[in-house]
């Protein structure tokens, strides 16, 4: 997969990026919850249609991990992106269900270059992850660093 090789300057304050196309299969959810987070609504459909959900759901964390994927193959250049110091806000806000088909929209807020380190910066994103009846099943306010293209020059004076 070819993705844009995006530096610091290349994002700027109120650009949307949209992306993905992701299915989520019974399989995989009941894998996940096997492995992370093994409640029953997200091992046993029977078990989640007796609770206020109604079948079997994902995890909200294996949710996190489908938008991360996608921010990965779509958005995030692995020349540039330098990690994050974490989120500011996480919402669940819609059980993901098997046969659900997922996608991703990245809202940028504000960029900033480093005072410290004028090599990179830091982008401030609401990222909002979608089903296919365009309703929004979580949300994140993150921060990511990013390598900058160019350092600025430094007026002698």
């Amino acid at each position: 997969m070819t993705r844009p090789v995006r530096y610091l300057e290349d994002f700027a304050p109120g650009m949307e990026l949209e992306f993905g196309d992701r299915l989520v299969t019974a399989e995989e959810v009941v894998a996940f919850a096997r492995e992370y987070d093994p409640q029953p609504f997200h091992l046993d459909e029977a078990a989640g249609k007796a609770t206020h959900f109604g079948g079997l759901v994902a995890s909200g964390w294996q949710t996190a991990g489908f938008m991360m994927r996608m921010l990965v193959d779509h958005m995030l250049s692995p020349q540039t992106s330098l990690g994050s110091p974490g989120l500011d806000e996480l919402r669940w806000l819609k059980p993901v269900r098997p046969g659900d088909r997922l996608r991703v929209r990245v809202r940028i807020q504000e960029v900033k270059r480093s005072r410290s380190r004028p090599e990179m910066g830091t982008i401030r994103q609401t990222t909002e992850v979608l089903n296919q009846k365009d309703e929004v099943v979580m949300s994140t306010i993150s921060i990511g660093m990013v390598r900058a293209r160019a350092i600025p020059e430094i007026s002698a004076g």
